[in-house]
């Protein structure tokens, strides 16, 4: 079975999670800090229902594949297929109201990732890809996705969740590749990785990720046509320390300020 033949199916996570989450979105719910002292890491019941309603999903239509996710434990991780769950990736802006936040929905083949998505159902947008092609649907139609071939960091638009987020050797090597960009921001989340496919955005440096962070948002910005790797140029399916740019000469800057 092919990346193809799933896209129906991932429509359908999709859908579930979404529906699990809209209730709980700008309300009153209830926030528990799960950062064990290490920073507010916040996890919300719509976190909870919306992976718990994907799980189900999985479990009765492929139950042979594994799911490793941010709310409950891995199960089968070493089966040929295994999905990658973050029901709500950005959960701080999700608590304070703004739209800056998504599911993602990944899709690993004997470990690679072969087809991801980030749903925002809220604005009613999805963004999916299997790293041949990437889309986008929503308010705006549906279309092709192309990351920008920017030539240079010092005309580069530069996006990270937040400085503070990193240790301070990372921080200090952030900061060399934010003096050298055009404009950075902070923020975003799974947003600033889809606005790289989108070609609005040319640079996200992260640290500190997790896997389900990242392994959906592969296929969007590889099949738009960008890269994704770790610092120091490797594969991003674990997580850490990632950097994801629209352009090749881009992200060889950025890796080698990164890494000096």
């Amino acid at each position: 079975m092919t990346a193809v033949d799933f896209d129906a199916f991932v429509h359908k996570l999709a859908t579930v999670s979404g529906e699990a989450i809209l209730p709980f979105f700008r309300t009153a719910l209830g926030v528990e800090d799960k950062g064990a002292g290490r920073g507010f890491d916040p996890v919300t019941e719509a976190d909870r229902a919306a992976e718990q309603a994907m799980r189900r999903l999985i479990r009765d239509t492929f139950p042979a594949h594994g799911i490793i996710g941010e709310e409950f434990d891995n199960v089968a991780g070493d089966a040929p297929y295994v999905w990658a769950l973050d029901p709500i990736d950005g959960t701080k802006s999700f608590i304070a109201g703004l739209p800056a936040w998504g599911t993602l929905i990944g899709l690993l083949k004997d470990g690679d990732p072969v087809y991801g998505m980030m749903h925002q159902p809220f604005i009613g947008e999805r963004f999916f890809g299997d790293g041949g092609v990437a889309r986008y649907r929503g308010p705006a139609g549906e279309r092709i996705l192309s990351a920008r071939d920017c030539g240079r960091l010092e005309d580069a638009i530069l996006f990270t969740t937040s400085p503070r987020l990193m240790n301070t050797a990372d921080r200090a090597a952030f900061e060399t590749v934010e003096e050298r960009a055009r404009l950075s921001r902070y923020g975003g989340d799974c947003y600033a990785y889809c606005m790289v496919a989108a070609g609005l955005v040319d640079l996200v440096v992260e640290t500190e990720l997790k896997d389900h962070d990242i392994i959906a948002l592969v296929p969007i910005i590889e099949g738009a046509g960008g890269i994704v790797t770790s610092w120091e140029g490797g594969s991003p399916v674990h997580g850490g320390r990632v950097v994801a740019a629209g352009s090749r000469k881009v992200h060889e800057e950025a890796l080698r300020l990164l890494t000096a």
